[in-house]
């Protein structure tokens, strides 16, 4: 199962893969277990197997399918946060070993895209960092901390590079792109070749201790230790959750003739900013792909179906050679307080390793955590390993961790609101709503074969009250960002480890 209904630009590998996966239960202890098949467990995986380890990759969903193909792969190590603000919440000495690890993980995707058949459609570019609203203060304040870090930054005048519709630009050198799809597909190859296993399952709990063990539906596994790369954490611990908030950020495809853009990445300062790279085909007449990404808002707030229509009007604006529209999807990111990942050992449980919070650099965040975890399995110090500790306290992060926090705790209020509607009847095909009935908040959607699906609509993580997402068709949780499907409840993001519960709507209506 998919973590969304929109469809991506990149190929599914489900096809290529179909036989790789045990179906069946795992007896035996294993020595490393690795809970998400996406860039950061097969990654890690990928590493592991390299120093000899032995490795079992478990996903529910098969390779990518979580958030890891809702990528746009931006391969970036000019980070969205800005150097200055990095420098500020982690020392300069910080902002260098940030630019330094996504720099080697952009060197370790090459390494790899390169040597993979077919392609992995890898090529180095430069970034282009440009003002939303014209004032170009943030951008000189942004160049002078890129370079302290260790960045090749320079500002270009408007039009001598870029689009001249973007004004003056902040040119970032040996930034890359890739086809996320291809590139996984070559990851989990290079994985099996390297002798690690796949099982697909669904894990529900993790536990820590000299011999940790992963609890799934139907058993469970215990091995050496435990990599939880699942995109957000959903067994017991509090490493990390109060410090990183879920976002959802769109993104929608369009076509140019060859030649309409420079082949670059873009990005604006605003909040929420956009993000453009090209996806460029095999065949020089055929038309390049414009990737345009942006529109975010907390997950499970502020429902806008109108989010891919402003993301078209913005790169129209911007880019008038793009023609028509081709592919439109949105995807899970979760934001730091303190703008880097967390990875590394979980604090809560001996033995289990994290890697969580990719704050909109994915792609590099799950390779780096890769290179990190498998120095800290194989006990070798590692330079990265204090910047990205889970354990760390976001002192210099901590207006933005109070803020999140406090937005999350509002959300509780809708305990106390009435119903969205009154009755069930006012419920369209394929939409969703919330109802009151008595003192329970019923989460009911009804099919577009006009059939309705109850669930109680309390989130299992802690508690928050679910919403509808009109543009995934889900059910979001607007504290935490667990996510589940419309029809059947099952878990389509965490935190939460449990689905929503059917609700006895016959009886109650």
């Amino acid at each position: 199962m998919g973590t969304a209904r929109t469809q991506p630009l990149w190929t599914p590998v489900d096809s290529a893969t179909a036989g790789w996966f045990l179906d069946g239960p795992v007896s035996e202890a294993q020595d490393v277990v690795v809970v998400g098949a996406g860039i950061a467990g097969l990654s890690t995986a990928l590493c592991l197997c390299r120093e000899g380890r032995r490795v079992l990759v478990i996903d529910r969903g098969g390779l990518g399918a979580g958030e890891t193909l809702r990528t746009t792969a931006h391969l970036a190590s000019a980070l969205d946060d800005r150097y200055y603000r990095l420098a500020r919440q982690h020392g300069e000495d910080g902002a260098r070993l940030a630019a330094a690890s996504h720099a080697a993980a952009i060197d370790w995707i090459e390494e790899l895209a390169l040597a993979a058949d077919p392609p992995c459609g890898f090529r180095r570019v430069p970034g282009y960092l440009f003002s939303h609203d014209g004032n170009t203060d943030n951008l000189r304040r942004e160049v002078e901390a890129a370079q302290a870090a260790g960045l090749s930054a320079e500002l270009v005048g408007e039009g001598e590079e870029a689009p001249a519709t973007l004004g003056p630009v902040l040119r970032f050198d040996q930034q890359a792109r890739v086809d996320m799809g291809l590139y996984v597909l070559a990851l989990a190859k290079a994985v099996r070749d390297a002798g690690g296993g796949f099982l697909r399952a669904e894990a529900s709990a993790v536990e820590g201790g000299a011999q940790p063990r992963v609890r799934l539906r139907d058993g469970e596994v215990r091995a050496n230790a435990v990599v939880v790369a699942s995109n957000v954490p959903f067994h017991q611990t509090g490493a990390t959750y109060t410090k990183q908030a879920p976002y959802r950020t769109y993104a929608v495809v369009a076509e140019a003739p060859p030649g309409t853009l420079p082949d670059a990445l873009y990005w604006d300062d605003g909040d929420p900013y956009h993000y453009v790279r090209l996806q460029v085909p095999g065949d020089a007449a055929d038309p390049v792909q414009v990737i345009v990404g942006g529109e975010d808002h907390k997950t499970g707030q502020d429902d806008d179906p109108t989010a891919y229509v402003r993301l078209q009007e913005w790169a129209k604006a911007r880019f008038p050679g793009i023609g028509r529209f081709t592919h439109a999807w949105s995807g899970q990111v979760l934001e730091p307080a303190d703008s880097l990942a967390f990875i590394g050992r979980d604090p809560d449980n001996e033995n289990v390793y994290l890697v969580t919070g990719d704050s909109g650099n994915g792609i590099t965040h799950g390779t780096l955590a890769g290179l990190l975890i498998t120095d800290l399995i194989q006990g070798r110090d590692n330079p990265w390993a204090a910047l990205y500790d889970p354990d760390r306290k976001p002192v210099r992060g901590g207006g933005e961790w109070l803020r999140e926090n406090a937005n999350a705790a509002l959300q509780y209020r809708d305990w106390i609101r009435p119903g969205e509607v009154a009755d069930a009847s006012a419920i369209a095909r394929g939409t969703g709503a919330v109802l009151r009935r008595g003192l329970h908040r019923v989460a009911v959607y009804r099919s577009a074969e006009g059939h309705l699906h109850a669930f109680n609509a309390r989130c299992p993580h802690l508690g928050c009250v679910v919403r509808w997402s009109s543009e995934e068709k889900s059910w979001d949780c607007p504290c935490h960002g667990s996510r589940f499907d419309a029809a059947s409840g099952a878990i389509l993001n965490g935190p939460t480890s449990e689905p929503l519960s059917r609700f006895p709507w016959e009886e109650a209506s």
